[in-house]
């Protein structure tokens, strides 16, 4: 493994991880560190969990942080399953402050994008070029496309209509928790889904990502696509690891 470091943070509706990492081996330095999102999920009580973490670590040096938004500029202009009072919040200049450190030295940006930074650079993505798209499958359904390995940030694809809702509603994995789909019930929405993704976009590759994932096998043979589609190699950890690549590196892969 290589010796440079870096730390990321992944912020969720649920748990708040973070961890020191290996940058070039694209895996966790440590053992990370878990902490329940807090709820309310305000920017105030969620910047002290991550200081917590940070500081749990002593780590002194750039933080990646991921948050379910787009972020442009650091400033969230969304929010999924976190509080709503992100929307307009200058999130890096907030977490630089928590953590007493310059504004430069915190990156933050969307948890699906940390996510394919992860894959692409180390995972199910790694020495692929031309148009790729990750999409995980979680409480919704979040995008990163990358072409020729540049990440191009903030694609909101889990929000395409498909059969006249909106994508995440029909064919995300709590879809199927939800209304307790098999497999092979729940693989004809993801079907669908990534087909009407194909009538705008002709990727090279797709990745599939979230906890599904683990159990790729059960369903990935079952979709219907024009586009390969691969199970994500990192999972549960990629947020992290794709955040603290994005605090030392460009988005670049």
């Amino acid at each position: 493994m290589g010796s440079a470091r870096g730390f990321g943070v992944d912020i969720g509706g649920s748990g708040i991880k973070g961890c020191p990492v290996d940058i070039e081996g694209g895996v966790l330095a440590d053992e990370r560190m878990r902490i329940p999102t807090p709820q309310p999920s305000t920017p105030s009580a969620v910047a002290d969990v991550v200081a917590e973490i940070v500081e749990k670590f002593s780590w002194t040096g750039p933080v990646g942080i991921t948050l379910p938004c787009v972020i442009k500029d650091g400033t969230a202009l969304t929010a999924a399953n976190v509080d709503k009072g992100w929307i307009g919040t200058d999130a890096q200049s907030l977490f630089a402050e928590r953590l007493g450190r310059p504004r430069e030295q915190i990156v933050v940006l969307n948890d699906a994008d940390a996510a394919g930074i992860a894959e692409l650079r180390s995972g199910a993505g790694a020495g692929h070029r031309g148009l790729v798209v990750v999409l995980t499958f979680g409480t919704g359904i979040g995008s990163a496309m990358f072409v020729d390995g540049k990440l191009i940030p903030n694609t909101e694809f889990g929000h395409i209509e498909v059969d006249g809702h909106d994508a995440e509603t029909e064919a995300a994995a709590s879809v199927k928790d939800n209304l307790e789909l098999t497999y092979p019930e729940w693989a004809p929405r993801v079907s669908r889904y990534i087909q009407a993704l194909e009538r705008f976009l002709w990727p090279d590759l797709i990745i599939a990502g979230g906890g599904v994932s683990k159990k790729a096998h059960k369903w990935l043979p079952l979709l219907e696509a024009r586009t390969p589609v691969v199970a994500a190699a990192l999972k549960n950890d990629a947020g992290i690891v794709g955040a603290a690549s994005a605090a030392v590196t460009s988005g670049d892969v």
